[in-house]
């Protein structure tokens, strides 16, 4: 298959939550036809409801500073799929993406047709086989592999990684992974391997006891962020954070995350302490290559900027310990400004109680749906939540509802998009299509 094919077929299979298997047989099965791929480099594993993606982002940065060709596979994607399955930070290139998928399609329709595999992959075990089958091609020295969701029967759990991370245990994806902060450990704590050391930045009592009882169980060492580590001289400056990061008496000073959102000093945190515990086995990774991987690491689509004047923030906030985050951000860095929220949400997701953490924040609201079956609409919306804003704007075209938004203010104001990565995606495509202008967009009478 060519790359728009496989793009077509991935297209065919449906979103990532149509037809999700909680089961690592599957993908056990394509990865041993292709000649176990994933087990040709050593790994690390992140799981958690928030963070992961950004910690999996700074702890690949770290390692790649300190020498190692590294990849990295995360999900979901904004724009692209190709953005899920990175080397040494850069995408995969279109034409490896249709090898590497056409790699793991004769797999699976072999194994099919020797009835060996019952089912066809779906849509996320697909592109995980090949994001494994790509970096063994490249021949990375380490993989960080970012948990979908879950983790004990998600699909990249299936190596046996050198160190697990697991950034926090917070209410999301009930319908799948259950309706307490303990039935959710107990699916994050799945990546913990037996006498493997595992990061936890959890601090949910929950939570924390199910992983402590789990990692006994399975004699693995558990490192618990808030007692093993000391953050301090915490220094903001226009959302963006500067702290010294003490860890088992050795001393990180002048950590800078380049991310906005004093959030990143936890995810941060969570990736140099897996780095140290990475130089504890052997790893060489020097200090000056934390403090540089920590600055250099990038992860869009939180709390990332992407217009000026006035000024437009997206934030693919979708459960109220995110959205909760997001509130913190604006009321310690955008006081005193106006702020027009543009919301979108699944129907899945808290939506009343993300909207009471968020709609107050507002002098305006705009309600919009990306084009994804999942999306709730306005009405959906509207029933789901109490809080009534001074003014809401209904407006089913997210490029359009941003357009609206920044015209309605002054240069000073903020505009925040926020509440579904699909609504990042869809701002964020429409931005390098030229569908979004980049001037200033408030009325002349405004100003």
């Amino acid at each position: 298959m060519n790359y728009a094919e496989s793009l077509s077929y991935l297209t065919d299979l449906g979103h990532e939550l149509r037809g999700v298997k909680f089961d690592l047989r599957a993908i056990e099965t394509i990865l041993a036809e292709l000649g176990g791929p994933h087990r040709k480099y050593p790994t690390a594993i992140v799981a958690g409801t928030n963070g992961k993606g950004s910690t999996s982002a700074i702890l690949a940065s770290i390692l790649q500073c300190a020498g190692y060709r590294v990849g990295l596979y995360t999900s979901p994607h904004l724009i692209r799929v190709n953005e899920r399955i990175r080397v040494d930070g850069r995408e995969i290139p279109d034409e490896d993406f249709a090898s590497r998928f056409t790699e793991v399609g004769k797999a699976v329709d072999s194994l099919v047709e020797r009835k060996a595999l019952e089912l066809r992959p779906s849509f996320f075990e697909h592109l995980t086989a090949c994001a494994f089958q790509h970096f063994a091609r490249m021949r990375v020295d380490f993989a960080v592999l970012e948990v979908g969701m879950g983790g004990r029967l998600d699909a990249t759990n299936v190596t046996e990684p050198r160190v697990a991370v697991i950034t926090n245990v917070e209410l999301d994806h009930m319908e799948f992974l259950g309706a307490t902060h303990a039935a959710i450990a107990r699916e994050k704590a799945g990546v913990m391997k037996p006498h493997r050391p595992a990061i936890s930045g959890c601090e949910n009592p929950e939570a924390v006891e199910v992983l402590r009882r789990h990692a006994a169980e399975l004699g693995a060492e558990l490192i618990e962020l808030p007692h093993f580590t000391l953050i301090s001289d915490v220094q903001g400056r226009d959302g963006r954070y500067r702290f010294d990061l003490a860890v088992n008496g050795d001393c990180y000073a002048g950590l800078s995350p380049s991310l906005p959102g004093k959030f990143q000093v936890r995810n941060a945190a969570a990736a140099v302490c897996a780095a140290w515990r990475l130089t504890e086995d052997g790893w060489r990774i020097p200090r000056s290559a934390i403090v540089e991987g920590v600055r250099r690491a990038k992860w869009e689509g939180r709390l990332e900027t992407i217009l000026d004047r006035p000024l437009v923030v997206v934030d693919g906030a979708h459960n109220p310990a995110a959205a909760r985050e997001v509130a913190a951000f604006a009321r310690e860095n955008w006081a005193g400004r106006r702020l027009r929220l543009v919301y979108a949400s699944m129907r899945d997701k808290a939506i009343g109680e993300i909207s009471h953490i968020l709609f107050p924040l507002a002098e305006e609201v705009y309600l919009t749906r990306p084009e994804v079956p999942r999306a709730a609409t306005a009405e959906q919306i509207l029933a789901a939540t109490q809080i009534r804003p001074p003014r809401m704007v209904i407006e089913p075209d997210p490029v359009q509802a941003l357009a609206a938004a920044r015209r309605a203010g002054t240069l000073g104001d903020v505009v925040l998009a926020c509440g579904s990565l699909f609504l990042v995606g869809a701002l964020k495509k429409a931005l390098i299509e030229g569908r979004i202008s980049r001037g200033a967009a408030v009325q002349l009478a405004g100003v």
